[in-house]
């Protein structure tokens, strides 16, 4: 699990840099500083923005 790549949960494509996603999430109970990224990849579950446009329709 560490290192790897966060991937769209609906189609499994791999999220790459500066592309556009959508995370559900909970909204986090504490407050502070936290290395973004990595929370998200911990607490979050991406989806592509072709899998969320599709699902919006």
């Amino acid at each position: 699990m560490f290192g790897e790549k966060p991937k769209c949960t609906i189609c499994g494509k791999e999220i790459k840099g500066e592309e556009v996603v959508y995370i559900k999430m909970r909204y986090p109970k504490r407050k502070g500083m936290t290395e973004i990224k990595a929370y998200l990849n911990n607490e979050g579950s991406f989806m592509c923005e072709d899998c969320f446009q599709q699902k919006s329709n």
